[in-house]
């Protein structure tokens, strides 16, 4: 299937609340769109809610962290809706996307208009630098493949996969690279450590794959993570 057709809409009935965190500084109406094409009742799309309430936060089956423009912005505007030591206390799955991925990290060298290095929410033990790009054009923009690891939000989603980018800083690659991809240099495509997950890419605008992720983000409870961490301790032990 062409990575520019239309998502799939066929999808089990989801379960739960998904809240989109209002940051202040993001393209809002078009993460929330996408995940609305992926909800089929009227009751589904009432459980899907934009707010920055840290009740309603800490209340959500699932969080997701959109965000656009510097981190130096964006750290500052959830800094003022005191989100900070929010979203660092959650427990159930939270989702970055692109900016929203950089903020997971500890700190950022896309400064903005500051003199300093941004400190971000310190939830994934990596930093964000400037891309890179070997003499490629900067910022990366447009569709790119990706290679991901095994990890639920990539069921279903093939080596290879396209999707779609706009950025100019990265993540390196580590042991919380969940998928790479390569623009000039290799660099994190996604990231992730336990509830946490860090996409760079936008999968609101990635087409059928892009959907595919959000369902399966949408498919994601507290308990996932839980069954993520058994599995794990036991492969380790049968090592």
């Amino acid at each position: 299937m062409s990575k520019l057709e239309s998502p799939c809409q066929n999808v089990e009935a989801i379960t739960g609340t998904t809240v989109i965190i209002d940051t202040g500084c993001a393209n809002l109406s078009s993460v929330r769109y996408a995940f609305e094409r992926l909800l089929l009742s009227e009751g589904e799309r009432q459980n899907l809610i934009v707010t920055d309430d840290i009740t309603a936060i800490k209340a959500a089956t699932r969080v997701v962290l959109p965000g656009v423009g510097t981190a130096g912005a964006a750290m500052a505007s959830l800094h003022n809706k005191q989100l900070v030591e929010v979203i660092q206390s959650l427990t159930q799955p939270v989702l970055g996307v692109c900016l929203g991925m950089q903020l997971l990290t500890q700190i950022s060298k896309e400064r903005g208009a500051t003199a300093v290095d941004c400190e971000c929410l310190g939830i994934i033990p990596t930093s964000i630098e400037q891309l890179d790009s070997k003499g490629l054009p900067l910022p990366h923009m447009g569709w790119n493949q990706i290679t991901p690891a095994a990890h639920p939000i990539f069921d279903g989603i093939d080596t290879g996969a396209y999707v779609y980018f706009v950025h100019s800083y990265r993540a390196p690659i580590s042991e919380y690279t969940i998928a790479t991809a390569k623009h000039g240099e290799a660099f994190s495509a996604a990231i992730a450590k336990d509830n946490f997950i860090g996409l760079q890419f936008h999968p609101e605008k990635s087409a059928t794959v892009g959907a595919k992720m959000l369902k399966n983000f949408l498919a994601m409870s507290q308990s996932t993570f839980s069954q993520q961490n058994s599995n794990s301790k036991q492969q380790k032990a049968q090592s």
